[in-house]
């Protein structure tokens, strides 16, 4: 049972994971800003390390709850 939870909070990490990068790819790469002239690569990539910062932290959250409920069963049981 122990190895079961363990390898599905595996699972569930590496789809976290895949989609997280999919998601930086579709959406995120293609964002670009104009008007700006020199800025335009800053703010565009500023832009983009925001939104993947923030993936991060929901990830971790995510990551943090799921650890939590796997192993909570696990010591109560």
């Amino acid at each position: 049972m122990i190895g079961t939870q363990i390898f599905s909070f595996i699972f569930v990490m590496w789809i976290l994971i895949i989609v997280g990068g999919g998601v930086l790819v579709i959406f995120t790469a293609p964002i670009s800003i104009t008007g700006y002239d020199e800025l335009n690569p800053t703010i565009s990539s500023l832009i983009k390390a925001i939104i993947g910062i923030g993936l991060l932290v929901v990830w971790i959250y995510i990551f943090s709850k799921i650890k939590n409920l796997i192993f909570q069963k696990q010591i109560s049981s």
